[in-house]
């Protein structure tokens, strides 16, 4: 019972799954998404998993701008690190795999952890703001469902309100932390001492750029992050000759990108699973595509994303000679220390 108590968010995320794969394959003929999988072209595969690498290499260069106010990390720590988080992120829950990036690079360099954890979520934020300007600037040419407006706005709104707090923190470093020490003082000491530690090293993590032309580099090096994940869309589209038989827009590529983005932000099992491929199905079926093929390309699709990572990530995380049971406990450790 213990156990189940400690677990529940992966059981709700699994039984989530469950349900959105049931969703997904409720009105599916599965001869024709085995005639989907033979028919595909795979070659246009081999130059998607590069321009996906090469966009965990630019989300690489985007952090370590991130983290120089604080100390300077080399790229090639951090995309070990960062590759070792998204691998974990397929098999761990509740995005322990973010924990484990800071827990990482703590230990290889002279930076605090919750301050590295703090460059995270600032690179978190970037990237929802990113997604509801691309989201913006797609409803001027495709009419999204009510439901996909509705998380574009509640998403900006989460995130301007996020902003502000954190920019306030840092500017009202000292009144914030009083605040937040009046609010913690019925905890017990031992408690209320750790969460003034967490905030004064978190703000660290929190600092301005070291040039204003690092903020134009940051915003270039986002846009482009987000190109290569909606080329790798198009890529998949040919691979599957969607485009000349549904005549696809240029934008769809757009549209699946948005909407499997929320599919990260909705709890399910480690991976996605489920959630990512009934929003992709349903993202598909906005452009006349049947049920069949387009749970067949949400299936390689997914493939696409998490194979070669998984691959690179254990491959990494060999070096670093940690094992799966190490990355789990090493990063709830993490994630304790920081909650």
């Amino acid at each position: 019972m213990k156990n189940i108590i400690k677990n529940w968010k992966l059981l709700i995320g699994l039984l989530l799954s469950l349900v959105f794969m049931y969703l997904a394959f409720s009105k599916v003929d599965f001869g024709k998404m085995i005639e989907s999988f033979k028919s595909a072209n795979y070659w246009y595969i081999i130059p998607g998993i590069a321009i996906l690498f090469l966009s965990h290499w630019l989300r690489t260069l985007r952090w370590q701008y991130l983290l120089r106010p604080i100390h300077f990390v080399p790229m090639s720590t951090l995309f070990s690190s960062l590759m070792i988080g998204y691998m974990a992120n397929i098999f761990l829950p509740a995005h322990l795999g973010e924990f484990l990036r800071a827990y990482i690079v703590g230990k290889k360099k002279p930076v605090a952890a919750s301050a590295v954890f703090g460059t995270i979520v600032i690179e978190r934020l970037i990237d929802v703001f990113t997604m509801v300007i691309l989201l913006a600037l797609t409803m001027i040419i495709f009419p999204f469902p009510t439901w996909v407006q509705k998380s574009g706005y509640f998403s900006f709104i989460g995130i301007i309100i996020l902003f502000i707090i954190l920019i306030a923190m840092k500017r009202y470093r000292t009144q914030s932390l009083r605040l937040v020490g009046i609010m913690t003082k019925p905890l017990p000491e031992k408690i209320s001492h750790k969460i003034d530690h967490l905030l004064h090293s978190f703000l660290d993590g929190i600092v301005p750029l070291k040039a204003k032309k690092d903020y134009l580099i940051i915003a270039i090096l986002s846009v482009v992050i987000w190109a290569c994940y909606a080329y790798i869309f198009q890529l998949v589209f040919y691979s599957f000759d969607f485009v000349d038989k549904y005549n696809l827009p240029w934008s769809a590529a757009l549209v699946l990108l948005v909407i499997t983005t929320i599919s990260v932000l909705v709890p399910s099992s480690p991976g996605y699973v489920g959630t990512y491929h009934y929003l992709c199905q349903l993202s598909l079926g906005l452009f006349g595509v049947p049920g069949s093929p387009a749970l067949t390309f949400a299936f390689v699709m997914h493939g696409v994303n998490f194979i070669p990572v998984l691959i690179v990530g254990l491959f990494f995380a060999s070096a670093e000679g940690m094992s799966l049971k190490q990355m789990q406990s090493k990063a709830a450790e993490e994630r304790e220390s920081l909650e």
